[in-house]
């Protein structure tokens, strides 16, 4: 069986870990932040944008794509790759989240889910097996087992029951990509032939139980998947919850495999989540935050509708080697989120953008210098959260 990922170097301070995840559409080096292209589309930032950023990965959101535009639309023209013209990997999500969280009038069964759509309230139906044909045709590099991602807080026998749902979910994913693929390799060129060279990765669910999060780790495990995921975080519980369901899981994942934790973060989470072995992140802060006006920076978030930075003639950052950073002051940038002109949110979501992916950058030239545990001390000590909008 071919290796997909390399562990590299773990760090000899922490459970950080540098490694490389090969997929056909190229290398990520790990630990690795992909910014999320929900709609097929990183807000405000076009593909040319993104591998200029250095973007080594994106997310493609399962949910959305196959309600808007519909995968005869992507089947079309060739996959989301061609759709989109992004010539490098794609994650896509198992859908789950959304529709547990967007979906109106859903109705969870053992077969699936039946909801009514979040545009026009129409009736859907996505199984484990639709979840996968949706992510063959989108051409995905790493493929998601669809899970139930449960509230918080949440009762322990639904997280139970939930979880154990979620793992034959995981199998029934995994059965269908080995038929399908064992029939694909005979088809010609096209997205569900690709497919079966893809990754599928599985997910750990429990919400913030410490048995459930480990027996949910080793039965997800056991169904051997290319990676294995965390789901379920970042749902609303306090932060030192979060970090105790990583704890709980980690232990029974394999070194040989990616890790990726759903959902997160703020910076300060990243580095953490690092810390305690985890290779792969995605959030919607960097654009989200953005569009209110808010930049990250070494020392935290700022708020540049904030009249303080009127006259500020420095950049969101000193020695940001990002296009906003590079050209313009925090004064001018201000000047455009309090116009509403629309390059004050382009040039702040490509700083944020910039911020995250060369936070994980740094991360892994300092697990190669075995002073990553220095490094993460020293930024979750100086970096402040200010002025920030609350989001889900």
């Amino acid at each position: 069986m071919q290796k997909n990922f390399e562990l590299l170097t773990t760090d000899r301070d922490s459970k950080a870990r540098h490694g490389r995840l090969m997929t056909a559409h190229g290398a990520i080096e790990t630990p690795a932040f992909m910014p999320i292209g929900t709609q097929g589309s990183v807000k405000a930032v076009s593909p040319r944008e993104l591998r200029e950023l250095n973007a080594q990965i994106i997310l493609g959101n399962t949910y959305h794509l196959f309600v808007r535009p519909g995968l005869d639309v992507i089947k079309h023209f060739g996959g989301l790759h061609k759709f989109m013209n992004w010539d490098r990997p794609i994650l896509s999500d198992s859908g789950g989240y959304q529709i547990f969280s967007l979906a109106k009038l859903r109705k969870i069964t053992e077969d699936g889910v039946e909801f009514q759509n979040h545009i026009d309230g129409g009736r859907a139906f996505i199984s484990p097996e639709i979840a996968m044909e949706i992510q063959a045709t989108l051409g995905s590099d790493v493929a998601m087992a669809l899970d139930e991602c449960v509230p918080y807080p949440c009762k322990y026998d639904y997280a139970a029951q939930s979880a154990e749902m979620t793992r034959r979910w995981a199998k029934r994913c995994k059965d269908w990509k080995r038929r399908t693929g064992e029939t694909a390799k005979r088809r010609v060129a096209d997205t569900i032939r690709r497919f079966a060279d893809s990754m599928l990765f599985g997910i750990i669910q429990g919400a913030t139980f410490a048995d459930l999060r480990r027996a949910s780790a080793q039965a997800i495990v056991e169904l051997d998947f290319d990676g294995y995921a965390i789901g379920g975080v970042s749902v609303g519980e306090p932060e030192e919850e979060m970090m105790r369901a990583v704890e709980s899981a980690e232990p029974f994942l394999p070194n040989d495999k990616p890790r990726y934790a759903m959902g997160l973060g703020t910076p300060p989470q990243m580095l953490e989540m690092i810390a305690r072995g985890m290779d792969m992140f995605d959030c919607v802060l960097p654009t989200r935050l953005a569009r209110n006006g808010t930049a990250f920076a070494t020392t935290g978030t700022l708020n540049l509708k904030n009249a303080e930075f009127a006259l500020e003639k420095r950049p969101i950052e000193e020695n940001c080697a990002c296009p906003a950073c590079r050209e313009f002051s925090r004064g001018y940038i201000r000047h455009l989120i309090k116009a509403e002109e629309i390059l004050g949110l382009r040039l702040i979501t490509l700083h944020n953008l910039h911020f995250y992916l060369n936070l994980m950058s740094r991360a892994r030239t300092e697990i190669e210098s075995g002073t990553f545990d220095q490094f993460r001390t020293a930024f979750v000590a100086k970096y402040k959260t200010r002025d920030i909008i609350t989001v889900g």
